[in-house]
């Protein structure tokens, strides 16, 4: 009868590094995939949101939410609730779910959180409502009333306001120049390290991904919140004619992000910036 030979230890090595080696192969392709599949899944939800801005905006005769022309009631996470109907996924991107633990634990692909006036507090939530998220609003689109102050002040006159009324200003003097801006540079809403900011021209970027981290910063530096590296040097961003894109880290500074913001300034090939002047993490990126 004739014996059966099983693999020698040489084979079955061979055969071990052979799938070591298509795992080494396969994994990098996995991940590459796993993160397009999330910045597909994170531009298919500003979508969603495009959808809530335009519902809230046609409601109230093109204004956007008020901001902090009232207070923490009326922020973003608030004012839209009745839209997306308490679907608390909606205020995530599909890279940062998971929530920090404290104050301390930032990072580029976590979720940030802050209990803010609870506006349902009639049907028994409580005074305060905790809110996650990974996506912020730019501010400049409040329908503010009042200068917001700060140092540099915001002025009123440089907030957005009304989807209907998208004409340039002069940044020395805020008078109306009645020069349309095109809707789809004005950003509304994007990835974000904060619920809110308030970019300028002059923000200077960070030496690190996560160096300017989260929270309230003041009235300046605040492109940091998002210029975050969560989709391989883009992030996701909506415009105010609802359309939605990936734009490039570096892109940032050349949207318009309220009436007087100098989209020519230092931070942009047209301002003059050159590759060395971007800190070492941004330089493998595209200029623009």
């Amino acid at each position: 009868m004739r014996n059966r030979r099983g693999f020698t230890l040489i084979e079955l090595l061979v055969v071990i590094a052979i799938i070591a080696l298509l795992m080494g192969i396969l994994m990098p392709a996995i991940g590459r995939a796993k993160k397009q599949a999330q910045s597909v899944g994170c531009q298919a939800r500003l979508r969603s949101w495009g959808l809530l801005f335009k519902l809230y905006t046609d409601d109230n005769e093109g204004y956007f939410n008020k901001g902090w022309d009232i207070g923490e009631s009326a922020l973003w996470m608030n004012a839209l609730r009745p839209y997306y109907k308490d679907n608390w996924d909606m205020l995530l991107c599909p890279t940062a779910t998971r929530q920090m633990a404290n104050m301390n634990d930032w990072g580029t692909f976590k979720a940030a959180w802050r209990d803010i006036p609870n506006v349902y507090r009639a049907r028994g939530e409580g005074t305060t409502k905790r809110f996650v998220f990974s996506y912020s609003i730019n501010s400049w689109t409040n329908y503010m009333s009042q200068d917001r102050g700060g140092s540099p002040p915001r002025h009123k006159w440089e907030f957005w306001k009304n989807v209907n009324d998208v004409t340039d200003a002069d940044p020395a003097t805020g008078a109306p120049t009645g020069r349309p801006v095109s809707t789809n540079n004005i950003p509304v809403f994007a990835d974000g390290t904060w619920h809110d900011a308030w970019p300028r021209a002059a923000d200077t970027p960070v030496d690190h991904p996560d160096g300017f981290g989260i929270g309230n910063k003041g009235t300046s530096g605040e492109m940091n919140h998002f210029c975050v590296d969560r989709h391989n040097g883009f992030v996701n961003c909506l415009f105010v004619d609802w359309s939605v894109r990936n734009v490039g880290l570096k892109e940032l500074w050349t949207l318009k992000w309220h009436r007087g913001y100098n989209t020519r300034g230092f931070w942009t090939r047209a301002g003059g910036v050159a590759p060395g002047d971007w800190p070492q993490w941004l330089r493998r990126y595209k200029d623009y």
